[in-house]
């Protein structure tokens, strides 16, 4: 028996998402950006080739190239991403066989259900912490806490999965905005990586503490088979984590090294709107690092400060405008 104390959380009240204030909609999302529609080339000529739209450029060149070798790459993802309605660009990309694999914090994965079964997300907090109603709503904590119980007893399916699934075998109404269902149906790995007492689901009393800490380790596994492949190419690319996603992802290239994957050579590239330590010693700086003297292929990687609702819709029309152009000067040569 322990000899502390732990809150009951059998009498909390719950309330329904349908009546909450939420701040974003479906309406509110980007919309897919079509270069070869668009006069966009124009426009990425015209920015200098200096500093951060330099990087930018080779890292779009990476992904490219990353791609012709099939070699992954890798999206990992704060919660802030599809806060401010950045889902369709990803999901665009995932389509398209550009990203490889995705890897969220499970606040993420909230919004992403949340958009998907009910139409809105992200709540007033502000307004709703003062009276103990933060985070409270019953049918998101049902829908995600209820899933990964069953999961854990019933198969051997990861966090991600999981939710992808039932959101599926549930009709969800704006499945089309989700990236979780969107990565599943595309046969795309995306995995959550949960840290117990970080979300609004875990403060509920549908919350199973065995099943989330379960099933978001045999994600960390499903990412880490992911990463194992970044051997001389491809590209990892964290977009609004802060913590979470760089520190498993350091554990995660430890794992692949460890298991005797050469795991080097390999780009990577942080997106956020402050620079934060771990993104750049763990994304940034380390993983791309070989110490002098010892031998194996040198990564890179690349820093870019903005908001994500500006630079991610840039990086992604970037990107599909260098791909429309490798394919072409392919065919040339042929």
């Amino acid at each position: 028996m322990s000899r502390f104390k732990q809150v009951d959380l059998s009498k909390i009240k719950t309330i329904s998402i349908k009546g909450r204030k939420s701040k974003v909609t479906p309406k509110d999302f980007g919309k897919v950006f079509e270069p070869l529609a668009q006069d966009f080339t124009g426009f990425i000529e015209s920015m200098p080739d200096i500093l951060a739209a330099q990087n930018l450029r080779a890292l779009v060149r990476d992904i490219v190239r990353a791609r012709a070798r099939n070699k992954p790459v890798i999206v990992m993802m704060g919660a802030h991403v599809i806060k401010v309605g950045l889902a369709p660009i990803l999901i665009d990309l995932v389509r398209r066989n550009i990203v490889t694999a995705i890897a969220m914090n499970s606040a993420a994965s909230i919004h992403d259900v949340e958009t998907a079964m009910w139409g809105k997300t992200s709540e007033d907090v502000a307004e709703n912490i003062l009276d103990g109603r933060f985070g409270m709503s019953k049918e998101t904590g049902d829908f995600i806490n209820t899933a990964l119980s069953l999961n854990f007893y019933t198969s051997d399916c990861g966090y991600g999965e999981t939710l992808a699934k039932t959101l599926i075998e549930a009709k969800a109404p704006n499945a089309s905005v989700s990236i979780l269902t969107n990565c599943y149906e595309h046969n795309v790995p995306v995995t959550i990586h949960a840290a117990i007492g970080t979300d609004i689901i875990h403060q509920q009393p549908t919350m199973d503490g065995a099943a989330t800490g379960e099933l978001s380790f045999r994600d960390f596994k499903t990412f880490a088979n992911s990463v194992k492949d970044l051997i001389n190419g491809g590209v990892v690319l964290n977009i609004g984590s802060a913590v979470i996603m760089p520190e498993v992802f350091l554990k995660a290239l430890t794992v692949a090294r460890n298991l005797g994957h050469h795991v080097q050579g390999f780009t990577t590239a942080n997106f956020d709107m402050l620079r934060h330590y771990r993104p750049m010693m763990n994304v940034v700086t380390r993983p791309t690092h070989l110490p002098a003297g010892k031998a194996g292929n040198k990564g890179t990687g690349y820093d870019f400060a903005g908001h994500h609702e500006i630079m991610i819709p840039l990086l992604a029309a970037m990107i599909k405008l260098e791909m429309h152009s490798h394919a072409r000067t392919t065919r040339r040569r042929k």
